[in-house]
C-alpha cells in the first residue's frame, strides 16, 4: 500500500492501553517515527516499551483482544486494528527476544523462505531475495543449517534475516540482544546497520542500549506508559552515570558495558586437594554427548560464600554445564565434589537449585504465590508466608502475587524463577542468564540478592553474558571453551 512520503511511517496519537483489570499500560502516548529513522525505546521493565512495539506490529489488538486500546495508530498508512494482518505483515517485520518463538521449519533455508512462500511468491524471486539479503547482511554462515544445532546468536541472526527477506518497510525488535554474547551482539549490530543503510525504518525496544548507540537517530524514554523524554544520540551519550542510573538505564558506552574486572577463578583439582574445601569443586568435569565432550573439561573451585561467573560464546555449552551440575545430564566425565565429598547425580538434584534461561520450563502452578509455596515444599505457616512476601517485595513482584505465572512479562518470569530458587534453601545455586531482559534497577537488585545468598553460605555458579552483572556480584570468572574440531555446542 502506498502512503505519502511526507507523513510519518509510524504514528501513535493519544494511544492508551489498559489490561482487563483496568490498569493502564500506555497512557496517552504520542509518537511519530520518520521514514528511514532508527528509533530506540528505552526505560524500566514494565514501562510500556514492548506494548508500543505490539501496537506497531499489530499484535495489539489482534492477538491480545483482552487489552483495551484507545487512540489512533497508523503504520505505513494502515490502521493495525482494522486492516488484515497479512497486509500489515507485508510491511512490518518483527524480531522477538526469544528466536525459538518465531521458527516454523527445521532447516535455515526453509526458514528464510517461509514468509515469502506463505505469500505465494515465485521460487525464482524467493531464491534471489535470499541471496541478496544474505550477501547484504554478510550472513552466509546461516545457510544450509539445522536450526536445532545453531547457537543462540545464529538463531537470532536467522530470525532477523528472515524478517528482512520478506521486504518490510519497518522492522520492530523487542530485546533482540537479551540472550546474546558479545560477538553475537556485534553481528546483530552489523546486520542492523546494513538494513538501516537500505533506508528502512527500525524501532528497537532494548535495555542493552550500548549496542545501538551509533545506529540510532533518536532515543525515547518511556516511563509509566508515557513518553517522558526524547534524546539525540549525543544527549544519550552525555548522560552522567548518576542521572542514567536514576532513569533505570544500562550503560551507554560499549567499553563500560563489555569490560570484565573480575579475576580468574581458582582452579579445582590439585589446588584444593588434601584439605576439606567448603564449596563446589570440579575436576576435569565435562558433559559427554555424541561420544565426545560438549565443552573443554573444567577444573575450578566455587567456594561457599562466593559467586563464580561463567563466560563463553553462544553455543559453548554453558547451559549444559549447569544442567550437568544440577544432575540432569546422563553422561559426564571427571568429578563434582561438595565439601570434599564426591556428589552423585542424584545427590546434586537434591542439593542444587537451577534457574534455567527459558524459565517457562519451570513455572507449574496457577499463581505467583503458589509457585513460591511449591519452592518451599508446600509449607504455609506464618514465618514462611512472611519470607515469601519479603522475597516477592525485593524482586518487585508483590503486586503480582495472585497473577498467573504465564501472564507475566519475560523479566517478571525471570525474577519469579529466581525468587523460587532463593526460597528453596539449596546449598548450590545455579543461575543461567538471570538478568535476561532486565533493566538496570532489577539487574542491581538481582546482583544484591545473589550476593546475599552467597554470603548466607551457598555456592553460586552464574552463567551470564551480562558483564555489568558479572562485575557487580561475581568473585571469580571462568571461560568455557569448545573442544577442538567441534562447532557450537548445545
Amino acid at each position: 500500500m502506498e502512503f505519502r512520503k511526507d507523513e510519518p511511517v509510524i504514528s501513535l496519537s493519544g494511544v492508551s492501553c489498559a489490561s482487563s483489570d483496568g490498569a493502564l499500560i500506555l497512557d496517552d502516548v504520542d509518537l511519530q517515527v520518520r521514514r528511514g529513522e532508527c528509533l530506540l525505546l528505552m526505560g524500566r521493565s514494565g514501562s510500556g516499551k514492548t506494548t508500543i512495539t505490539k501496537c506497531i506490529n499489530g499484535l495489539i489488538p489482534s492477538f491480545e483482544p483482552s487489552l483495551a486500546l484507545e487512540g489512533e495508530v497508523r503504520v505505513c498508512g494502515l490502521d493495525p486494528s482494522s486492516c488484515e494482518m497479512h497486509e500489515l505483515a507485508e510491511l512490518v517485520g518483527s524480531v522477538f527476544q526469544n528466536p525459538k518463538s518465531q521458527f516454523f521449519n527445521l532447516t535455515s533455508n526453509d526458514e528464510l523462505a517461509f514468509g515469502l512462500e506463505s505469500r505465494g511468491v515465485p521460487v525464482e524471486e524467493i531464491e534471489g531475495r535470499i541471496a541478496r539479503t544474505v550477501a547484504a547482511l554478510k550472513a552466509e554462515r546461516l545457510l544450509d543449517r539445522d536450526v536445532s544445532k545453531m547457537s543462540g546468536g545464529e538463531k537470532q541472526s536467522l530470525v532477523f534475516a528472515s524478517a528482512d527477506i520478506a521486504g518490510p518497510d519497518v522492522l520492530v525488535l523487542d530485546e533482540p540482544t537479551a540472550n546474546l554474547d558479545a560477538s553475537s551482539v556485534e553481528a546483530l549490530h552489523d546486520e542492523m546497520a546494513a538494513v538501516k543503510a537500505q533506508g528502512k525504518t527500525v524501532v528497537i525496544a532494548e535495555h542493552r542500549i550500548y549496542f545501538a548507540s551509533d545506529l540510532i537517530d533518536r532515543a525515547v524514554l518511556i516511563e509509566d506508559g508515557r513518553v517522558s523524554r526524547e534524546l539525540s544520540p549525543g544527549e544519550l551519550a552525555e548522560l552522567g552515570e548518576e542521572e542514567r542510573e536514576a532513569l533505570g538505564l544500562r550503560a551507554t558506552d560499549p567499553d563500560e558495558a563489555l569490560s570484565v574486572t573480575v579475576p580468574r577463578a581458582a582452579p579445582g583439582g590439585e589446588s584444593v586437594a588434601g584439605g576439606e574445601p567448603k564449596g563446589l569443586e570440579l575436576s576435569a568435569y565435562a558433559v559427554v554427548r555424541g561420544g565426545g565432550p560438549v565443552f573443554e573439561p573444567v577444573s575450578v573451585f566455587a567456594p561457599t560464600g562466593k559467586v563464580l561467573g561463567v563466560l563463553g560464546e553462544n553455543g559453548a555449552g554453558k547451559s549444559t554445564l549447569l544442567r550437568g551440575l544440577a544432575g540432569l545430564e546422563r553422561h559426564e566425565t571427571g568429578d563434582v565434589r561438595f565439601g570434599g565429598s564426591r556428589q552423585t547425580r542424584k545427590e546434586r538434584r537434591r542439593s542444587a537449585a537451577l534457574v534455567m534461561q527459558d524459565v517457562n520450563h519451570q513455572l507449574f502452578t496457577d499463581s505467583v504465590w503458589n509457585e513460591c509455596l511449591l519452592a518451599v515444599g508446600g509449607r504455609d505457616d506464618e514465618p514462611t508466608r512472611a519470607r515469601i512476601g519479603e522475597t516477592l517485595s525485593r524482586l518487585d513482584l508483590s503486586d503480582k502475587a495472585q497473577a498467573h505465572p504465564m501472564s507475566l512479562s519475560g523479566g517478571q518470569k525471570q525474577r519469579l524463577s529466581l525468587a523460587c530458587a532463593l526460597l528453596s534453601d539449596r546449598r548450590v545455586l545455579l543461575l543461567d542468564e538471570p538478568t535476561s531482559g532486565l533493566d538496570f534497577e532489577h539487574m542491581v537488585e538481582v546482583a544484591r540478592l545473589v550476593r546475599g545468598l552467597a554470603e548466607a553460605g551457598a555456592a553460586v555458579v552464574l552463567v551470564t553474558h551480562d558483564r555489568e552483572l558479572l562485575n557487580r556480584c561475581c568473585d571469580g570468572v571462568v571461560e568455557l571453551g569448545v573442544p577442538a574440531g567441534k562447532g557450537a555446542a548445545r
